[in-house]
Order: structure tokens, then C-alpha cells, then sequence
């Protein structure tokens, strides 16, 4: 059951008409400005109602520790001070293969380790090389890049290994000294590292290893010139390492463009939804009042910790206002947001000072707030491939979780 914050109620309306849907198309406008823009697609609510499995019978062992591979001494120690003990499963089946240089695809449901599966080969090789050995790696949004630098940061602590992480909504005069210094590594989102590029500020010409990671996100936001023309301004690439939640056969073309004779691991789902949640519909139906039924809902028992989507921006702004009128202790984070402003929202969530968080699908990859108790979709997504993305933000890491989804 939900405490709501100390503000009283107001008096605003619990509309229960449908919000309007834009059809927004997120994401940076693409090289040659041929994006289209998405179209809503009116899916089957049967792709919304499956049972989950219990987590027992889904979860991954492997059968050796990190201490059985074949590490460098120092990021054993850093493994073993975090309480790293077993791979999961995305790295069990690539890290032989990685560690040797080979190029990796890797499919692997959100949630399982996919960081870590690129991140551990490539200090590894940092370590190996006494620093001289730097890599790119490009992500979809600003959230799955601070995500990765936070996690290179913390599996390389105490090595004098660097980073620097560059997307958009932070100081372009700041990224730019930043640059002048040696970074091990660069992650970032494909129109600030381009902007970089652009400004003669970031040179790719010796980076040794390209990582590639939602691979399918990108081109979903028609990120795929600005891939190649990140590619182009590389020299020879000793190792591409390209990881996505999913695999169909719009992604193949590119995919071959960029990996050559890659190992090819498939994990989990692969683009079906996770095991481990439990998914159901919420019918809004005749006069009732969509508003005044998601507060009934969140105000049930067990609702800990809410992830809410919205189609649009504007959706997003008034249902915080709502839930804000309401007493409820939430938050926000679109595209409008500034980047201080999204990651203190994160923050507060991840924390607990807050019990909701709204969003649009900016959250549907690369946020990683552990405990996350429900995903609720209070407007159905634009695609499948889209749902996909926003429940795995619940039942991380083998736990369970529960996603709902309103239907009007």
C-alpha cells in the first residue's frame, strides 16, 4: 500500500477520456532527415496476459566462477571485492570467446549481464595492454550511457583506467576538455559523439574495440547512418562486440555490415517477453475513469516501487500532475527533461524517496533501479518490440515482477 506524501489532495478532475497520441517519434533526427514517423499500431491485447514462471525454474548457474576464467589478477580482485562470485549466463557463453578478441552478437534479454559481458573482456584487454587500448561504445539514450560508464567505473576502480561519457542535455564546452585528456573508454549516443567528431574534439582513429550495445533501439530510432558514419571515421577495429534484447530480420543487413564472422550466442527470450513477470490487462471500459482506476490500482497492497509509461510528453506531464495532486510521491523523466533533472528523478526513484516514476519510453532501456515491483503501461506501447522493453525494467536479475497494461 502506497503513503502518499504529506500535500493534500486538489481538486482536479480524474478525466477519463483518452489522452491523445501524438505518434512521436523519439530520438535524434536522423543523417539525411529520412525518418519516418512511427506510426500507432493497434496491437492484440492477448500479447499483454501471460503467467510467469517461477523464479526457480528460470534461473541460471553456471558452473564455474569468475576465479575459473582466465582474468587478469587485478580484475579478479576487483570481481571478487564486489561480491561477483558466478558469470551469468550471456557471460558465461561469450567471455571465452570475447577474451580471445573474437567478434561477439550476443542476444540477451535486459536484465541478464550484458554489461558486464563486454565491460570484463575489455578491462581485461586495458589491463593487458598496461592502458593502451581504447574502445568506443555507442548506446541508444543518455540513460543506458551513464548506466555504462557507472558500471566501467565501478568494475575498474583503482586501476587509473578513464572514461568519459557524452550524449545530449550536458555541456558541450565541458565534453570537449574532457576530450583533450587520455579516456579509456567513450560511451555515448550517436548525435553527441557525431557532434564531437563534427568539432574535431573526438578522434576515433585509434580506438581499438567498438561495442554496439541495443543495437535494435538504434535503428529503431533511426540511428543506422549515424552508425555508419561513425564506423567510417574508425581505422582497423581489432573487435566488435554488437548486443541486443532482440533479433529479427530488418536488423540482419546491418548486422552484416558491421560484424565479420562474428561468435553468435542467443540467451533467454530473445524478443519474447520475460519469464519471469507476470503480465495482465487493466479494462477500462464505458464511463469508467482511467485515472481514478490506476490510483485504485497503486493503492493496492504491494505496489512498492511503480514504473509508469506514457505514449507522449504531454501524457507523461499531466499524469505526474495527477498523481502529484493526489498526494502520491512521484516523478518524471521525457525527453524535455534536462539531463540533471532525469538523473536526479532516477536517483530519487532508485533511492526510494519517491514510489512512482513516469516516463516515457526513454525508460525503456538502460534504466537499471533495482526492485522495480510493477510496470504499468497506462497507454499501450507503439510496438511489441516496445513492450518488450518497458516490462523488462521489473523481474530483473532473477526476481519477479509484475507488468499491467491498460486497455480502453
Amino acid at each position: 500500500m502506497y503513503n502518499k506524501s504529506n500535500s493534500s489532495s486538489g481538486n482536479r478532475n480524474r478525466s477519463g477520456s483518452n489522452r491523445s497520441k501524438s505518434g512521436h517519434f523519439s530520438g535524434r533526427q536522423q543523417r539525411g532527415g529520412n525518418r519516418s514517423r512511427r506510426q500507432k499500431k493497434s496491437l492484440d491485447w492477448r500479447l499483454f496476459v501471460k503467467k510467469a514462471k517461477p523464479v526457480e525454474q528460470i534461473k541460471y548457474e553456471s558452473s564455474r566462477t569468475y576465479a575459473d576464467i582466465d582474468l587478469n589478477p587485478k580484475l579478479h580482485k576487483l570481481l571478487e571485492d564486489k561480491g561477483f562470485a558466478n558469470p551469468t549466463e550471456i557471460q558465461d557463453k561469450t567471455l571465452d570467446q570475447s577474451l580471445t578478441g573474437k567478434n561477439i552478437l550476443g542476444i540477451a534479454d535486459t536484465g541478464t549481464g550484458k554489461t558486464g559481458a563486454f565491460l570484463i573482456p575489455i578491462i581485461n584487454q586495458m589491463l593487458q595492454k598496461n592502458g593502451k587500448y581504447q574502445t568506443l561504445i555507442v548506446v541508444p539514450t543518455r540513460e543506458l550511457a551513464n548506466q555504462v560508464e557507472k558500471e566501467f567505473n565501478s568494475l575498474a576502480r583503482g586501476l587509473r583506467l578513464y572514461s568519459i561519457c557524452l550524449t545530449g542535455g550536458t555541456s558541450v564546452h565541458r565534453s570537449i576538455k574532457r576530450l583533450k585528456m587520455h579516456n579509456h573508454i567513450v560511451v555515448g549516443t550517436p548525435g553527441r559523439l557525431i557532434d564531437m567528431v563534427e568539432r574535431k574534439a573526438l578522434k576515433l582513429e585509434n580506438m581499438e574495440a567498438l561495442v554496439l550495445d541495443e543495437f535494435d533501439r538504434m535503428l529503431d530510432m533511426g540511428f543506422v547512418d549515424d552508425i555508419r558514419f561513425l564506423l567510417k571515421k574508425m581505422g582497423e577495429i581489432n573487435q566488435t562486440m554488437l548486443f541486443s534484447a532482440t533479433l529479427d530480420k530488418k536488423l540482419q543487413p546491418i548486422i552484416d555490415e558491421v560484424l565479420k564472422d562474428p561468435f553468435k550466442i542467443m540467451v533467454g527470450t530473445g524478443g519474447k517477453t520475460s519469464e519471469n513477470v507476470e503480465q495482465d490487462i487493466i479494462r477500462v471500459e464505458g464511463s469508467e475513469k482511467k485515472l481514478n482506476k490506476l490510483i485504485n490500482t497503486i493503492e493496492s497492497p504491494g505496489f512498492e516501487k511503480v514504473l509508469i509509461f506514457a505514449e507522449t510528453k504531454r501524457s507523461v506531464d499531466r499524469l505526474h500532475g495527477d498523481l502529484k495532486d493526489e498526494g502520491f510521491r512521484a516523478d518524471l523523466i521525457h525527453g524535455d527533461k534536462s539531463q540533471r533533472a532525469r538523473e536526479i528523478a532516477l536517483k530519487k526513484f532508485d533511492r526510494g524517496d519517491i514510489d512512482i516514476l513516469i516516463a516515457t519510453d526513454v525508460a525503456a532501456r538502460g534504466l537499471d533501479v533495482k526492485g522495480i515491483t510493477h510496470v504499468i503501461n497506462y497507454e499501450t506501447p507503439t510496438d511489441y518490440e516496445n513492450y518488450i522493453h518497458r516490462i523488462g525494467r521489473t523481474g530483473r536479475a532473477g526476481s519477479s515482477g509484475t507488468a499491467l497494461t491498460f486497455i480502453d
